[in-house]
């Protein structure tokens, strides 16, 4: 019966809502089509609300939120009841007898609005302002106005009474970006709404009513007096006695605004990408869009990849890091202030040895949210710390070789590929340890020619080498001599192959929870081994004596053992260094990011300091 009664009502309004304007068969019309659209049932579309992502540290500390919206729902159960009077009395005193509209307060807006020429009256039920808030745009014309009851109505079919209004309080806006009521109390008071005093409470119920006009940061007066004016109703309704309305008027509003949690940009930009990136491992995108070489299907796949993340970041969830912020604080400083206050940038990554974790990285000096983060978004050409991955270990690895073996030091050419060494030096037979240690370019192309391309990059492609393609398997790659180049991220990440011999992608994320607690996403710990003992052995002999008496001296370490690579490329455009301690593993690379020669600069080695500093 109350079905019938509904469509009759509705039917019976189109003509009062349709009486003003000099289109009247065209607005009949319209109304024919809603007519059919309720036959047929209007299909509710579905909400989408955002929850923040709460990023934790090593001792899972909060270390970001990551929000567009500040949410916090609450079941109706847990809202106090003086939330809901306010709102009732308020907004719509019958809410609980009508069936998603107010015939009697459409009719008052619909003759105010007739004398004023113009939409300005509402008449709207919480129900219409929920229509409004999930569904519809505010625009003030009679075809949307019309669409609000029709959707008003379905609403109230669909869902209890309860339930529409426990959905009211949590999706009404609140000013700065806060929905519901939950929220709003945690961010102007940074308590939960069951321990706001009622003046309190009254305060923020304020504000919905117009979020610009009542925003209590910017118009704290304008908020005062409308709160004041929903204690009056309060009284008037008998929720509390005119004694306990003036208490309330003239208690003291103190806000204490929450602040996003914003720490350490750097670290928690990496960890969002990463985020995406064990996203799309552990729900199969990635291995579909590698197999993939169709790119228009590869671009399908990419983006339905970014439905499934967003779909996943509006839940609201957990994510646990190997954040070490203390070390992160102090690496940050000592960068930012060892690079000259000049466009010099740098950028570093830092991997505990023991866990494999990234505990620190460097997106750039003084590193913003959203800047260019060149630890791992601008792969940069390695120079010779490329040659450990490239030569020296494959090379160990597939040979009988030792550090003593004998290598011609020459002019050496492939085809046209003619490198020089450092300084136009050339060197006669000398031993491996000694080619390593000087960055001896035809000596590591000698041996990069009898491992193979192919051999070479075997072993080069099991790392997370991202900007590395086909037509870099070249006998250029063998000194770094890459088409994109590589990045500190990348490096760091490699070089951690040499602390036992055996690979695991570093990682800054240890596990994904929702909201529950439970885990969602985690990374696998497994571990590959890429080089034998000997091999391991040999390498961070190789590491160590170029710090000792090669290109790496300057550096140091008070872990018991330290080893390096250096790396610079042509025209001394980038500077690199690549190595391990005990404790870490890292690497550094310093340039321009529009390169240029940074010769002038060279005896300075600022990215020897930066290594010593994040590593010691």
């Amino acid at each position: 019966m109350k079905q019938i009664f509904g469509y009759i009502v509705i039917l019976c309004s189109i003509p009062l809502l349709l009486l003003i304007g000099s289109e009247a068969w065209k607005e009949i019309a319209k109304a024919q089509q809603y007519e059919q659209l309720i036959e047929r049932s209007i299909e509710l579309p579905e909400v989408v609300s955002t929850l923040p992502v709460t990023l934790y540290d090593a001792n899972n500390e909060i270390f970001s939120e990551e929000y567009t919206e500040w949410s916090q729902p609450l079941a109706l159960a847990e809202i106090p009841e003086i939330v809901k009077q306010l709102f009732i009395y308020s907004e719509d005193e019958g809410f609980y007898n009508h069936i998603g509209f107010d015939v009697s307060a459409i009719a008052r807006a619909f003759i105010a609005n007739t004398s004023e020429q113009s939409i300005q009256q509402g008449g709207s039920t919480i129900t219409q302002q929920l229509v409004r808030m999930r569904y519809l745009s505010t625009d003030k014309t009679y075809e949307r106005k019309l669409m609000e009851l029709f959707y008003a109505y379905e609403i109230e079919k669909t869902y209890s009474k309860d339930e529409i209004f426990e959905m009211y309080l949590n999706e009404m806006y609140f000013g700065n970006q806060v929905y519901g009521i939950g929220a709003a109390a945690t961010y102007y008071f940074n308590r939960p709404v069951t321990e706001l005093s009622v003046a309190e409470t009254a305060f923020i119920a304020a504000i919905p009513n117009n979020p610009s006009l009542y925003d209590p940061i910017d118009h704290f007066e304008n908020t005062k007096n409308r709160q004041e004016r929903l204690i009056d109703q309060l009284t008037e309704h008998g929720a509390i006695t005119a004694a306990e309305a003036d208490l309330y008027k003239n208690e003291s509003i103190e806000l204490e605004v929450k602040q996003k949690i914003q720490q350490y940009p750097s670290y928690s930009t990496f960890a969002l990408q990463e985020l995406k990136w064990l996203i799309a491992e552990q729900t199969g995108y990635r291995e579909k869009i590698d197999n993939t070489a169709d790119k228009m299907e590869k671009e399908f796949l990419q983006l339905e990849l970014q439905k499934e993340i967003d779909a996943i970041l509006r839940q609201g969830i957990h994510v646990y890091t190997a954040l070490q912020p203390e070390k992160q604080h102090q690496d940050e400083a000592a960068i930012n202030r060892i690079l000259p206050n000049s466009e010099l940038q740098a950028s570093a990554t830092v991997i505990d040895n023991e866990t494999r974790e990234i505990v620190s990285i460097f997106g750039g000096k003084n590193y913003k949210k959203h800047d260019l983060h060149r630890a791992f978004q601008s792969p940069r050409q390695p120079g010779s710390a490329f040659k450990p991955i490239s030569v020296f270990a494959p090379y160990f690895e597939t040979t009988t070789a030792t550090k003593h073996s004998i290598v011609n030091g020459g002019p050496y050419c492939i085809g046209n590929f003619c490198p020089d060494n450092y300084g136009r030096i050339w060197y006669n037979n000398v031993t491996i340890e000694t080619a390593f240690k000087y960055s001896i370019n035809t000596s590591a192309l000698r041996l990069y020619n009898a491992v193979g391309i192919d051999t070479a990059f075997s072993y080069i492609n099991r790392f997370r080498f991202q900007s590395i393609v086909d037509k870099d398997r070249t006998f250029s790659a063998a000194l770094g001599g890459l088409t994109y180049g590589v990045t500190s991220l990348e490096m760091a990440d490699a070089y951690s192959s040499f602390i036992d011999g055996f690979y695991a992608p570093a990682r800054s994320i240890r596990k994904v929870t929702n909201l529950n607690g439970e885990t969602i996403y985690s990374w696998s710990r497994e571990r590959e081994e890429i080089w034998s003992a000997t091999t391991v052995n040999a390498m961070r002999d190789l590491l160590n004596e170029t710090v000792n008496s090669g290109t790496g001296r300057g550096l140091y370490s008070s872990s018991g053992y330290i080893g390096a690579k250096t790396g610079t490329t042509n025209q001394f455009k980038d500077y690199w260094i690549a190595g391990l301690t005990n404790d870490y593993t890292a690497a550094v690379w310093t340039g321009y990011d529009t390169p240029r020669s940074m010769e002038a600069m060279e005896r300075a080695k600022i990215h020897f300091s930066i290594f010593n500093a994040i590593t010691d």
